[in-house]
């Protein structure tokens, strides 16, 4: 079976788990959520992966660069509503400060990964 490049990035693979986290989070969400909190949580942290992986498949470092920075605006929509999760009492504390960490190490490698892909020769 064929690796492809993303499935190598540490952003991704921390992106990957984030996921995971969400989804295990959410199902303990209201049923009434369904179709709003939880279905947006799930949407932007399946979006920071996928725009990262998608990035990678784009010619030009311009192209690569603007889906690390789509992926950067979902994990900040995503913390948005992490926030108001923890504000409505969905989630915990402990939870909260868990899933901020996460968020905070991502977006500090796509940060890292945008300046890279902005700078680099091709």
């Amino acid at each position: 079976m064929k690796t492809y490049s993303f499935e190598k990035l540490n952003v991704w693979q921390k992106s990957r788990v984030l996921v995971v986290n969400i989804y295990k989070i959410t199902k303990k969400f209201p049923k009434e959520e369904t179709f709003g909190f939880t279905s947006q949580l799930r949407r932007c942290a399946l979006s920071i992966s996928s725009n990262i992986a998608e990035g990678t498949g784009r010619h030009t470092n311009k192209d690569k660069a603007r889906f690390i920075e789509i992926a950067f605006g979902s994990s900040l929509e995503l913390l948005n509503q992490l926030i108001l999760s923890y504000d409505l009492e969905f989630i915990s504390e402990e939870t909260y400060i868990t899933l901020r960490k996460e968020i905070d190490e991502i977006n500090i490698m796509l940060d890292g990964f945008y300046k890279f892909r902005l700078n680099e020769k091709k």
